[in-house]
């Protein structure tokens, strides 16, 4: 038995989303505030025993921002699991059919079990009486309600409905829009009450290990301790016969104490003192100082502390005394062996919850931990934001969090591929370390220089970096761009991912004439070959793309060396042409033919210097003469602006400050106060790009800041 899939609708930062998971360790990545830590709440509250209190103890804040200040009133919270691959066993059928199963055939196969929090009865039916359309008796009617006085958690289970279809919403809860609201609830649908003698938290095992953030008070809180917490499930096994003799020693070890001799002095002055004080009469009848050591085997056993020594180290301290990273380890050990207690009873699953374990552990000690972490007979689902944990981690099961304005979208990355696509991705995702699927928007490249240069130059040009961004740029290789790009797509990852990529086009006339000689002949074909594989990459570029508005290709003409010239560079490729070449005719022949617009010679020049190099080190070598003047092929520009989902007014008047301050820099005499009165205003949302454009072009005219701004309306 394991969960399969989790639906949210309305409760805290999921407005209408779902969870798919599947047997074995399951994933879930997102960056910080997108909602990790509020699915794991929302689990909890139907499956932990210890939070079912909570349950009982929603506020307007557990309801999604997107609904408004006020207008939750009359909505309803969603919460429901469903389960799947339940056995045939009499004792889990019995709790399953009675309470949340579904039967088919002989027996239960699947589950769901759901909690509402809803108006109560009395308001439901005044909404249900409403006519159709009557919008102000609903304003009246919903302006009253209080969470104290008219709202209530309420547990079904054998539901048969998705929960986060739209149609099915309003048929449960109503039509806002419209004013329809249902009379009665159709229980076949939308599930029965569960009965109050049935706990399903009660007979599984789950065990929640919360985020590891301060980890040595934890182990300072009786409450938290996971260490007292084994030791007291432990206690209750040790059998009376062979504690009796520990409890003896205790016993003269505290008559031993009181009977010291300072311990007797110390009594008798403080009895003295308080009769000198206030007279025999208002003394204390007796006085007595008493060791108290426990007998008692639980709060002796509770007394107990741990001691580590670090690795490589033959000292041995106390938790306050190891690094954050070694408490965090042995925190999370302690955790997970009071998780094989708990799931060594006899429960119908187990379910092991892990809120971000990768706190100040080690990149290697996250790999090996989670890559063993695997109990066989036991679902995991941990959440992270650690590129290591997810590279340990099947595509398959993954959910990824996208932070949106009020709510958070889920992404499975694995829906709708077949299994080669999947195989395909997974082999991509193991053997290259990358942040692919946490980054809000991508670009492939398949090069070395496109991987060095690129954020350089955005970094050099625009003032912000890709990370800045949110972009991610990742070099693929000789992986194939489909591997990848197909993991963004409506039914997967909704996030843009723009394709880098050369259309490889002639150079030079490739026509072979009868006076060429052997090796013009091959340099020829060289290119005409490059130009056909060009032209059948795009055919099946295009072909992939069509109809996927999260991907989109984009080319340079020749290659990214051929067009970061052609795009006016000549001048940072003619620097690195004294450690290019050695002798000063090759160097003086090569500066020429960089700086001319023929690209039969400057692109033969600038190819012949990076193949000589190789291009990897060419990228490093021109890096060094990257600046703000360096202008941004089209194409690589258009490729960024399609990546990055979202660009805020803050952030293009941002890279316009900044072309304005380095244009200043260069030239004092330039007048920009129109130019930044304009810029103040269009922060405030009160004036146009088109605005900026005009005043922009009246100082600098020829800057790529207008060919960027160009991009947006």
């Amino acid at each position: 038995m394991y969960i399969s899939k989790v639906s949210l609708v309305n409760y805290r930062n999921f407005l209408n989303s779902s969870f798919k998971f599947e047997k074995g360790i399951n994933t879930i990545i997102g960056e910080n505030g997108s909602g990790k830590t509020n699915v794991f709440r929302a689990i909890r509250l139907l499956l932990e025993d210890s939070s079912l209190q909570y349950a009982y103890k929603l506020t307007e804040t557990d309801f999604n921002r997107s609904l408004g200040k006020d207008n939750w009133k009359g909505h309803w919270i969603i919460i429901s699991i469903e389960f799947d691959d339940l056995n045939n066993e009499e004792a889990i059928q019995s709790l399953f059919i009675h309470g949340t199963g579904i039967a088919e055939k002989d027996f239960v196969k699947k589950a769901a079990y759901n909690l509402f929090f809803r108006p109560k009865a009395d308001i439901r039916q005044k909404l249900s009486e409403l006519k159709k359309g009557d919008k102000e008796g609903l304003s009246t009617l919903l302006q009253s309600l209080t969470i104290k006085d008219n709202y209530e958690t309420f547990f079904t289970g054998k539901s048969t409905v998705d929960f986060n279809d739209t149609d099915i919403y309003k048929e449960l809860v109503g039509d806002f829009d419209n004013v329809i609201f249902p009379a009665t609830i159709d229980a076949s649908k939308f599930g029965s009450k569960i009965p109050h003698q049935l706990s399903i938290s009660s007979e599984v095992s789950f065990t929640f290990i919360q985020a590891l953030r301060d980890v040595v008070s934890d182990f300072h809180n009786n409450r938290t301790n996971p260490l007292l917490n084994l030791l007291k499930n432990k206690s209750g096994d040790i059998k009376e016969e062979d504690y009796n003799p520990i409890r003896e020693l205790v016993k003269q070890v505290n008559n031993s104490i009181e009977e010291l001799e300072d311990v007797k002095n110390i009594r008798k002055d403080i009895k003295s003192t308080i009769q000198d004080a206030v007279g025999q009469t208002y003394s204390p009848s007796s006085l007595s100082i008493k060791s108290s050591v426990p007998d008692d085997a639980d709060k002796l056993l509770q007394s107990l502390k741990l001691f580590i020594g670090e690795p490589n180290e033959d000292y041995e301290g106390g938790i306050h005394e190891l690094s954050l990273g070694g408490a965090n380890l042995i925190f999370l050990t302690l955790k997970l062996l009071e998780f094989k207690y708990r799931k060594s009873r006899e429960t119908f699953a187990n379910f092991l919850v892990i809120e971000e374990p990768e706190a100040h552990i080690h990149n290697h000690i996250q790999k090996t931990l989670f890559d063993k972490l695997d109990y066989g007979d036991t679902q995991i689902i941990y959440s992270t934001h650690s590129t290591q944990i997810s590279e340990v981690s099947n595509v398959e099961k993954i959910n990824i969090l996208a932070k949106k304005l009020n709510f958070a979208e889920v992404y499975k990355p694995s829906v709708g591929l077949q299994p080669e696509n999947i195989n395909q991705a997974q082999r991509y995702l193991d053997a290259v370390r990358t942040n692919l699927l946490f980054a809000k928007g991508v670009i492939l490249v398949e090069g070395d220089a496109e991987e060095i240069l690129i954020p350089q130059i955005v970094k050099s040009v625009y003032g912000v970096s890709l990370d800045e961004l949110g972009i991610s740029l990742i070099n693929i290789r000789s992986t194939g761009f489909e591997n990848v790009a197909q993991l963004f797509h409506d039914e997967r990852i909704r996030r843009k991912c723009s394709i880098l990529t050369d259309l490889d086009d002639a150079i030079c006339d490739t026509t072979i004439l009868a006076g060429d000689s052997a090796q013009i002949k091959k340099y020829k074909s060289k290119v005409e070959n490059s130009k056909q594989n060009g032209i059948e990459r795009r055919k099946r570029l295009i072909a992939f793309a069509n109809g996927n508005k999260w991907v989109k290709v984009f080319y340079a003409n020749y290659t990214f060396e051929v067009d970061f010239i052609k795009s006016g560079n000549a001048q940072e490729v003619v620097k690195i042409l004294d450690k290019a070449y050695s002798d000063e005719p090759t160097k003086k022949t090569a500066k020429k033919e960089l700086e001319s617009t023929d690209v039969s010679l400057f692109g033969k020049r600038v190819l012949t210097i990076a193949k000589q190099e190789g291009k990897g080190w060419f990228a490093i070598m021109l890096g060094k003469y990257i600046s703000y003047k360096t202008e941004i092929p089209d194409y690589i520009l258009d490729s960024i602006v399609f990546a990055k989902d979202e660009y805020t007014n803050d952030l293009i008047a941002d890279i316009v400050e900044y072309r304005i301050n380095k244009k200043f820099l260069d030239d004092n005499k330039l007048d920009f106060t129109l130019c930044r009165s304009v810029l103040n205003d269009y922060r405030k949302g009160t004036s146009t790009v088109a605005l900026l454009k005009t005043e922009l072009h009246k100082v600098i005219k020829d800057d790529q800041i207008i060919t960027f701004l160009n991009r947006f309306k």
